[in-house]
C-alpha cells in the first residue's frame, strides 16, 4: 500500500473515531440527564400520582420537635381512594394524619389531596432526628386504600430559607401562671377567666410549590 492511502486510511479510522466518540459521549450525557431526580420527589401507581414530597425537619439541629411530610397526591381515577398511612423508613414509626373539613384523607376520582399548609391536611412524625438525616433521599411509603402502597424517596430538608414557612408548626407551650397573695382581711374585687388554651399543632405549616397549588385535578 503507497503512503499517500495509508495516510488517507489512518484519516478515515481517526474520523470514524472521533465520531464514535461524539456519539457515545452524546448517548451518556442524554442518559445522566434522564436519570438526574427532580428536586421534589414524585411518582405514579396506578390512578395514583404522588408529587412534591418533601420531609421537613425541625430547623434546630438539637430540637426532638415533629417533622412534617408535605406533598400533592391526585387521584387519576373513577374511584375514591383513601390514603391510610405514610411510614418513613428508618423511623420504625408512620406519620400521624390529621384531615381538615377542606383537605379529607379520602381523595374523590379527578380529585386531590394536599398534605402541609393552612386549611390542608397534614402527616406529622412525632421526632424528627429518628433515623432521619437533613440532605437524605429518604423512602416513603405512602398506603391507599385501593392502589395500597406508593414508595419513593423524598429529600429531607430543614424548615430554614426556602422552607421556612413549610416546616413543623412550633407547639405552643402553656405560659406559666401568676398569682398574687391577696393581704389579709382584703377580698378579691373579681376572678379572672382563664384565657383559652392554644391548641397544641402538630400539623404541617409546608405550602405546596405553586405548580401543585395550580392543579385543580390530576392529568
Amino acid at each position: 500500500m503507497s503512503s499517500s492511502l495509508r495516510r488517507g486510511a489512518l484519516a478515515a479510522s481517526a474520523i470514524a473515531f472521533s465520531v464514535a466518540a461524539l456519539a457515545a459521549c452524546g448517548a451518556g450525557n442524554d442518559s445522566q440527564t434522564l436519570e438526574i431526580k427532580p428536586d421534589n420527589a414524585a411518582t405514579s401507581v396506578g390512578d395514583i400520582k404522588v408529587q412534591n414530597a418533601t420531609v421537613i425537619t425541625q430547623p434546630d439541629l438539637t430540637s426532638t420537635g415533629p417533622a412534617v411530610i408535605s406533598a400533592t397526591i391526585f387521584n387519576t381515577g373513577t374511584e375514591p381512594e383513601t390514603l391510610q398511612s405514610i411510614v418513613v423508613a428508618g423511623t420504625g414509626k408512620t406519620a400521624e394524619l390529621h384531615a381538615t373539613k377542606s383537605q379529607p384523607l379520602t381523595i374523590q376520582g379527578g380529585g386531590r389531596l394536599i398534605l402541609g399548609g393552612k386549611d390542608n391536611a397534614s402527616a406529622v412524625l412525632a421526632s424528627s432526628r429518628e433515623a432521619v438525616s437533613d440532605g437524605n433521599a429518604q423512602k416513603i411509603t405512602f398506603t391507599f386504600s385501593k392502589t395500597g402502597d406508593v414508595s419513593l424517596r423524598a429529600f429531607v430538608v430543614p424548615a430554614e430559607n426556602y422552607f421556612t414557612g413549610w416546616g413543623p408548626s412550633a407547639v405552643p407551650s402553656a405560659s406559666p401562671s401568676t398569682s398574687t397573695t391577696p393581704a389579709a382581711g382584703s377580698t378579691a374585687s373579681g376572678s379572672a377567666k382563664p384565657g383559652k388554651k392554644n391548641k397544641e399543632s402538630e400539623s404541617a405549616s409546608a405550602t405546596p410549590t405553586d405548580s401543585a397549588s395550580e392543579s385543580t385535578n390530576a392529568g
